[in-house]
Order: C-alpha cells, then sequence, then structure tokens
C-alpha cells in the first residue's frame, strides 16, 4: 500500500505476488471477463494493463486487440460491471489505452497455448 489507501499493481503476477488490497480483487474479477471472438478471459489474453485503487476509486487501464475490435465496447461495458461488483469498489473507471500496441506476447503462455499459438 502506498501513501493514503492507494494501491496500485501492474499485471496479474504481481497483483497475487503482494496478495493484498482491493486491486487483487478486481484482478481475479477481471479474470472472469471473457472475450467472446478469443474464448479466453483479458487477463490472459494481456489486455488489462494495470489496476489502481485509491479510497474505494479503482481505475482499469486497458487495451483491445486492435483499435477497430467489434466487442471493445462490450468488453468495456463488463470490465466496469466485473469491477463495480468487487465488494469495496465504489467507483469504477475503464481506461483505453493503446501504448504499447497489444500483440500476442503479451498473452499468457496458457492463453497462447490454448490458441494454438506456441508449439
Amino acid at each position: 500500500m502506498t501513501e493514503a489507501g492507494e494501491d496500485a499493481v501492474k499485471g496479474p503476477g504481481a497483483a497475487r505476488s503482494r496478495g493484498e488490497g482491493l486491486s487483487v480483487d478486481v484482478w481475479e474479477a477481471l479474470a472472469q471477463v471473457i472475450d467472446p471472438e478469443l474464448r479466453t478471459n483479458i487477463v490472459d489474453l494481456g489486455l488489462v494493463r494495470d489496476v489502481e485503487a485509491a479510497n474505494g476509486a479503482v481505475t482499469v487501464r486497458m487495451t483491445l486487440t486492435s483499435p477497430g475490435c467489434p466487442y471493445g465496447p462490450y468488453l468495456l461495458y463488463q470490465v466496469r460491471a466485473a469491477t463495480a461488483s468487487v465488494e469495496g469498489v465504489g467507483e469504477a473507471r475503464v481506461e483505453l489505452v493503446w501504448d504499447p500496441p497489444w500483440d500476442a506476447s503479451q498473452m499468457s503462455e496458457d492463453a497462447r497455448l490454448d490458441l494454438g499459438l506456441d508449439p
């Protein structure tokens, strides 16, 4: 935890290794959001860049597989809903970021294997 009750964690591995804070619960909720096109959760796809929590306000920074992703609005709605459903979240914000651009190297090993991207 940083000062003033802030909890900023980048990446699911970092969140789980700290084992504390509202952001860990949000990461777990986000892992339940499935990309309907790829049928894989958005955390394993590497779409969630970071989660920042301060005094009950949570900001999720995420990207999409492409700027023209047809499921973009759906995923943003699902991310906001999943974040807001976590106990202790008073305000849920989602920020769409494009830098760095998403590519398959940002996926978890399990997701790459499931999608047939690794031998």
